[in-house]
């Protein structure tokens, strides 16, 4: 009964309506048999139900396919799904102990969230790209698992518990990076939605930063050495750097450059060998690539910059490569900076 009752609520966090339509469809159509005590189940197979299910599942396999629509359709479903994987899992349990009846509510409404928090979080990141292979791609796959899982759950109650379980185990434990890029692209869509047109004309580099910053700077390069520019970026990809984190991208004037940023429990503190190094810049949908490749091949470290300072960060990859154009501004202090709009990291 547990595993019917969890393995159905996992995957209504992914898609409530396709859930609810096939498991109505097979007991309506008789193709799978309910014992006696999870009767109340069976509610799932009246017409009604089914119709209504249907119709809300045609309108969501098309909204799931367009990007941004998809988020739009995942924002309103947060409080949706969690609520009908729990009151499919009391339906699942049929009479049993009100205790345990409240309790596998409470567990099916977190693993509903859960997967409905990995989808989402999928969805976002992906629509960062705007083509709409990745959204079309992601929907069927998300549809296809709904399916193995409702047959599995026919094949197998006990098998399915434990997949739900390892599942969620799974995303629970990549949940803070995944959340981290939600909120790097919720970020970027709207930093790219907010700019004016004179803010892609965003040219000068700072030389100040924030007193957090310096101080990790400095323990970092033991010395005064003054910094030549610095200027907030995301990090996106590259050894030892966790993605999507908001930080500073610092070049001392002896050459040095670092990466450094704040992070739940600490900082990151990176010390990056530009010598010789591959640099490139390119412009994507939502924000623009620095990639630093190092002379060998690898390794090859990636940060995104807001649209809006196109040409910002274009200056950057020029003073990388030793042929910068234009000057820094003169220094900032931390209280200017403390101003700067970027995301809580």
């Amino acid at each position: 009964m547990l595993g019917v009752a969890l393995g159905l609520a996992s995957l209504a966090g992914l898609n409530l309506y396709l859930t609810v339509f096939v498991t109505g469809l097979a007991l309506r159509m008789e193709w799978v048999t309910l014992p006696a005590q999870m009767a109340d189940l069976s509610v799932l197979g009246d017409p009604i139900i089914i119709g209504v299910a249907g119709v809300l599942y045609l309108i969501e396999f098309v909204a799931d396919k367009i990007p941004w629509v998809d988020t739009a359709w995942d924002s309103v479903h947060t409080f949706i799904r969690p609520v009908g994987a729990a009151a499919i899992a009391v339906a699942a349990l049929g009479s049993a102990n009100p205790v345990f009846e409240i309790v596998a509510a409470l567990l099916a409404g977190s693993m509903a969230l859960t997967t409905h928090a990995a989808k989402a979080s999928t969805r976002l990141v992906a629509n960062g790209s705007p083509e709409p292979v990745s959204n079309i791609a992601l929907s069927v796959g998300e549809d296809v698992i709904v399916l193995a899982g409702l047959g599995l759950i026919a094949w197998n109650p006990i098998v399915a518990l434990v997949v739900a379980f390892v599942a969620s185990g799974l995303i629970v434990t990549f949940l803070p990076r995944m959340l981290r890029g939600v909120r790097a692209h919720l970020w970027l869509a709207w930093r790219k939605l907010s700019a004016l047109p004179e803010g892609k004309k965003v040219t000068q580099l700072e030389n100040g930063i924030p007193r957090p910053i310096e101080k990790w700077l400095r323990q970092a390069h033991a010395g005064a050495e003054p910094i030549l520019w610095a200027t907030f970026c995301l990090s996106n990809s590259g050894p030892n750097i966790p993605a999507n984190l908001g930080g500073y991208l610092i070049q001392l004037e002896g050459g040095k450059v670092f990466f450094i940023a704040r992070k739940l429990g600490g900082h990151v503190t990176l010390a990056l060998d530009t010598h010789d190094a591959t640099i490139a810049h390119t412009q994507g949908f939502l924000a623009d690539t620095l990639e630093i490749t190092h002379h060998t091949g690898k390794p090859v470290y990636r940060f995104h910059y807001e649209r809006g300072h196109t040409l910002l960060a274009a200056q950057v990859a020029e003073n990388l490569r030793g042929q910068p154009s234009l000057t820094p501004k003169p220094q900032l202090s931390s209280r200017d900076l403390s101003t700067t709009v970027a995301p809580n990291t």
